[in-house]
């Protein structure tokens, strides 16, 4: 089984690389960026270092494999004001993970991106006032996640995106998978791989490519429509580990780093720390990570808002004889000029 192991490993490098054949002067030149996005509150308040230890829903985002750790039933509620709050912009994201048998967890989730009102203008009109449209971008995602043994989980996630303005739209699929191996007493060391965003070029349609123009000689009017050019996902590649330290029965800290080689941007190193205290009543985690990459520390050479600082914690109350746990979360992401990206959301768990 660690042979099988190794080789989708060395699969994944391997592919990674055949679809990334990019390097950072290839930054703005994919499309579907929101598929880099973490909708979740609690990895993201983890720099979304925490490849190789989150478990349930939020596994969809960071690596598949993680889904298999889902006790029962999950459910998640999150909303994002992406960009600080003058952008208008917000995210909101559900899902649910459920255990269909001994070793096997679904989940299926939805992100939704809404950009607010926006006035349309056009060549004849570009003051506006005829109207707004609402931009739209959403993610769908169905995801799959297996243990194959105490120490090897591995996972398939599905991707459906669809982006739309008043005039043009565009969908497409991609693929994520990842494994995770875990070792050591108590579980304490684990390392994972993933491959996300992985599909078929998409390209934009719609009545917005389309312009009439007249004939002057016999007066006659054409419609003419105008070709999108294709457009690539943001496929990457990410490999974590992480080690937790544990203090008692009721408190531990676990230390969480990630590597993130982009097809599209800058490579990233990350690094995530996760402290839990738990009893019969409650549990309560605080969390703080960062990510860098070069050139963060220039404005001029800054490329992406998503990379310094993050935090956040999360409060569960444990209740019922099964010991089900409803839970808040927050986060806050720094995002340079844009200001601070506050997430905040609602998880239950049943066993």
């Amino acid at each position: 089984m660690k042979k099988l192991v190794y080789k989708i490993s060395l699969g994944f490098i391997l592919i990674a690389f055949s679809v990334s054949a990019g390097n950072e002067d290839r930054v703005g030149s994919a499309g579907a960026s929101n598929l880099l996005i973490n909708p979740w509150a609690r990895s993201s308040a983890l720099a979304d270092a925490a490849y190789a230890n989150t478990n349930g829903l939020e596994a969809t985002y960071m690596n598949i494999a993680g889904l298999a750790f889902t006790d029962k039933t999950q459910i998640k509620f999150n909303h994002t004001n992406w960009m600080g709050s003058s952008a208008g912009i917000g995210i909101n994201s559900a899902g649910i993970a459920q255990r269909i048998s001994e070793s096997s967890v679904i989940a299926i989730s939805i992100q939704s991106m809404n950009y607010g009102d926006i006035q349309i203008t056009t060549v004849a009109n570009p003051e506006g006032n005829i109207g707004f449209f609402s931009p739209r971008s959403n993610i769908f995602s169905l995801g799959y996640a297996r243990a194959f043994s105490s120490s090897i989980y591995a996972g398939i996630n599905l991707k459906i995106i669809s982006e739309n303005i008043s005039n043009l739209r565009t969908s497409g699929v991609a693929l994520d998978a990842g494994i995770r191996y875990v070792t050591g007493e108590n579980d304490k060391i684990k390392f994972a791989i993933s491959l996300k965003n992985v599909g078929p070029v998409m390209r934009y349609k719609g009545d917005g490519l389309s312009q009439q123009v007249s004939y002057i000689s016999n007066e006659n009017i054409a419609s003419l429509e105008e070709r999108s050019a294709t457009f690539e996902l943001p496929s990457l590649l990410s490999i974590g580990g992480s080690y937790d330290f544990i203090f008692d029965t009721k408190s531990k800290l676990n230390v969480a780093f990630g590597f993130t080689a982009n097809s599209f941007m800058k490579d990233q190193y990350r690094i995530g720390l996760d402290y839990g205290m738990t009893n019969d009543k409650y549990a309560f985690n605080i969390r703080a990570g960062y990510c860098y990459e070069n050139g963060i520390t220039s404005n001029e050479n800054r490329s992406n808002a998503l990379i310094g600082p993050s935090a956040g914690f999360s409060v569960d109350a444990i209740v019922g004889k099964n010991k089900n746990a409803i839970g808040l979360e927050y986060c806050t992401r720094f995002a340079g000029i844009f200001g601070l990206i506050h997430t905040v959301g609602l998880t239950i768990n049943l066993k």
